[in-house]
């Protein structure tokens, strides 16, 4: 086996190990910052809702209450603000979803669907948990989600939600007297549940991934064909002359012209000390011929 071959060996070895430990840590990374960035966008959807819930429950709602005795409006509730500000926002960004999934809900779109449920009821459970980020498969796919509780910390939200006697009549001419009441104070009676499917961020996670990879394989192949170009001039080749030169001499052959000394290096310290064997021998075969 020859040098170059040994060499290239190691080489490729040793790229195919790096290589192979590169794209797993890049991978995971990448898909790392892909699902951050996910979870950063949905929070910022997540407070975008919550802002509008306050400011109508702040700004709106109290110059419109007394219109609620002629007309019920809907722009009032804090849920059917947030709700419809997102969906506005999702013509542009259709790829996430918000609801104020709901256990008794006066709107019927608002209703908790069964794995909504769970939540609400986790965070019925444990009062502790403020925020909840899990991954769940749906029919497209791989999605992502964050919830937050929804409790009833206004006391005024009750004059809607108590009993249908207490809410205002316009309200209830609505949505009718099944749904909606008996809601208690600080009770958590639902989440805000933003969603986004994974696939489009970790799409462009692994089309990262291959452009690197395929970058790293790029810059190994002119590091291989640099190396060798060096390898086969610096190293190879002279080794090569120095062998035909050395075959020739041992055969008495001293006609072969020495090497030409040049650099420091470790390859022109070994020419040099080829020379001087050269020299060495030449002269002592000389000597046995006188003899």
């Amino acid at each position: 086996m020859g040098l170059r071959l040994k060499f290239n060996l190691v080489l490729v070895i040793v790229f195919i190990a790096g290589f192979a430990a590169a794209g797993f840590v890049s991978r995971q990374l990448l898909l790392e910052n892909a699902r951050d960035e996910v979870i950063r966008d949905a929070r910022l959807m997540m407070e975008a809702a919550s802002a509008v819930r306050t400011y109508t429950v702040d700004q709106i709602r109290p110059h419109l209450i007394k219109q609620m005795e002629e007309v019920f409006l809907p722009q009032t509730v804090p849920a059917y603000a947030a709700t419809e500000t997102i969906n506005t926002l999702r013509k542009k960004y259709t790829e996430y979803s918000y609801k104020e999934a709901t256990l008794n809900p006066t709107n019927p779109r608002d209703r908790t669907a069964d794995w909504e449920a769970d939540v609400v009821n986790k965070f019925r459970n444990d009062a502790g948990v403020k925020e909840i980020v899990a991954e769940r498969q749906t029919s497209l796919g791989r999605s992502l989600f964050i919830a937050k509780p929804i409790q009833i910390t206004n006391a005024a939200c009750l004059q809607c939600h108590t009993t249908a006697a207490m809410a205002p009549p316009t309200m209830v001419k609505i949505y009718g007297e099944a749904n909606g009441f008996g809601w208690k104070h600080n009770e958590i009676i639902g989440a805000q549940v933003v969603t986004v499917p994974m696939e489009v961020p970790f799409k462009k996670a692994e089309h990262a991934l291959t452009t690197f990879l395929a970058s790293l394989a790029a810059v190994f192949v002119v590091v291989f064909i640099v190396l060798n170009i060096m390898l086969s001039w610096l190293i190879v080749r002279p080794i090569r002359l120095m062998s035909e030169s050395a075959d020739k001499i041992s055969t008495g052959d001293f006609d072969e012209p020495e090497f030409k000394e040049k650099g420091r290096d470790e390859i022109a310290v070994l020419g040099s000390s080829f020379n001087r064997m050269r020299r060495s021998l030449e002269k002592a075969m000389q000597m046995i011929g006188e003899q």
